[in-house]
């Protein structure tokens, strides 16, 4: 498979996953309206060919189902994203090895990683179109609007790609823009994100900040650009241990920034500090619309692309979203990061009806007691995206956490809310989550449903129900007998928590 975007809309097609429409639909509200139904149904990918008043195909819930994902990180189970993190967890916290295998191990990552070192295109595809000056009308890239409410047209799936002007590192990140003219798009990020931190340098040093946006690029390079895992490698190169070789790039033809050379469309302009305009209000994850903010005020100068190029969008609201499939997604590669940072959690799980980081289900293998509570405050702290989770809820480790009949089990179980709850008031929150008294400012909760021991408890804990392991044995033997082998009995899958993972 190519390593861009048409390879992958390619290998969707073959695998009966796309499916092309032909009949003319508008980019404001009805794209967004009939890729939700499929969203909802988990049905295929879909590529608009005939967009009014433009001359671009849309691309749109290409990354709609977990399985999509995987096939967009070279791989064919999500099991495999589980290895993935393994590899990452040993390269942001390398420990000297005390066996010839673990050697063995950690030489093929550091394999990997020089595998996954980015290249250079100096004929880059991206290039083959150039549009400047007077002729830059970003009017001709068929934007979305998603919903009735929104403030504008958007683009949702482009890097935006900055560079420290001090160090000269770069970032790559994954930011919602709004068109505000013919020539001019406000950025949507969070203080604490790389855009943002680069654009406050440049102000101290009196500069303006030069802004690539690569739209259309190798969906595999998007889900590393939406990883914030804290370890000192770029974004590039992340993307490159995810793919298995290193990305293409190719220098912009105005700015001192590289791109994907395999993008379909690149945006290149520059952010002078304290220039402004009002973004928003949008629908967003939350399933609300969110507010008004005075965004930093991009002013394009060049538009690359390829000949013909295909616009890749999605949109975000509440689940199931293309958003929330990526979450499901990361959430397997950080199990093994997040295993390494606190030792007694032995699995953990987002639920996508939670917002896929509102509330987390971790399963602890329990020796002592008030391990449930260190457990849910070292979570918190673990990693910077487990920042905005409102919810914890511990379960032993024999609790399926994917399974919500017995998460549901165990709470209701195992908990008494005068004991086994506890609320850290007043924390730094999301500013997007209007529950909270004050914005930007929450509470959280953690539930302890583990079993307890002494002194949690004053008396002993009743025996688990349990079948008697020998007439379990004999009834599967003589299932056939009792003439019921024509019935499909199943246990909950463990994918499954209120949703299809297809």
């Amino acid at each position: 498979m190519a390593r861009d975007l048409r390879g992958f809309i390619k290998l969707l097609e073959e695998k009966g996953q796309l499916r092309r429409i032909s009949t003319l639909v508008d980019p404001d509200l009805e794209i967004a309206e009939i890729s939700n139904r499929m969203l909802q149904a988990g049905g295929p990918a879909l590529l608009f060919e005939n967009v009014k008043g433009a001359s671009f195909p849309v691309a749109i819930n290409l990354m709609g189902t977990v399985e999509r994902i995987c096939w967009a990180m070279n791989m064919q189970h999500p099991e495999e994203l589980e290895a993935l993190g393994k590899k990452l967890a040993m390269l942001q916290q390398p420990k000297p090895p005390k066996k010839l295998s673990q050697a063995v191990d950690f030489g093929k990552v550091l394999f990997d990683v020089l595998k996954a070192k980015p290249g250079k295109s100096f004929f880059p595809p991206c290039r083959q179109v150039i549009v400047e000056g007077d002729n830059l009308d970003l009017n001709k890239i068929p934007l979305i609007r998603p919903y009735p409410g929104d403030a504008g047209k958007i683009i949702t799936l482009g890097l935006v790609i900055t560079k420290d002007c001090e160090t000269g590192t770069p970032n790559v990140g994954v930011y919602r823009l709004q068109l505000q003219s013919k020539t001019s798009m406000t950025v949507h990020w969070l203080s604490v994100r790389g855009g943002a931190r680069h654009l406050r340098k440049a102000a101290q040093r009196g500069k303006k900040l030069e802004v690539a946006i690569a739209l259309g690029v190798d969906p595999l390079i998007i889900m590393a650009a939406a990883t914030p895992i804290p370890v000192d490698l770029s974004e590039w190169l992340f993307a490159g241990l995810y793919g298995g070789s290193g990305v293409q790039l190719a220098k912009c033809k105005t700015l001192d920034l590289e791109v994907p050379s395999n993008s379909e469309i690149v945006l290149e302009g520059t952010i002078t500090p304290g220039e402004v305009l009002p973004d928003g209000p949008f629908g967003d994850h939350m399933g609300y619309y969110g507010g008004v903010e005075d965004s930093p005020l991009i002013r394009f100068h060049c538009m690359t692309h390829r000949k013909d190029p295909i616009y890749l969008t999605t949109f975000s609201g509440r689940p199931p979203k293309e958003e929330a499939m990526m979450a499901i997604a990361l959430n397997r590669i950080y199990t093994p990061i997040l295993r390494q940072q606190v030792s007694e959690i032995t699995d953990f799980f987002l639920p996508m009806e939670a917002l896929s980081y509102k509330a987390a289900i971790i399963s602890i293998d329990k020796a002592y007691p008030g391990q449930a509570k260190r457990a849910a405050l070292a979570f918190w702290s673990a990693l910077p995206q487990f920042t905005y989770t409102k919810f914890v809820i511990v379960v032993d480790k024999d609790i399926n956490i994917r399974d919500p009949r017995q998460v549901v089990w165990a709470i209701s179980s195992k908990v008494d809310p005068s004991r086994d709850v506890f609320i850290l008031p007043e924390t730094p929150f999301d500013s997007l989550d209007f529950a909270s008294q004050k914005i930007g400012l929450g509470g959280r909760m953690g539930i302890d449903a583990t079993t307890k021991i002494p002194p949690e408890t004053e008396h002993e804990w009743g025996a688990v129900l349990e079948s008697d392991p020998d007439v379990a044995a004999m009834v599967d033997r003589r299932w056939a007998e009792y003439g019921l082998a024509d019935l499909n009995l199943q246990q909950v899958d463990p994918n499954l928590f209120g949703y299809e993972m297809r």
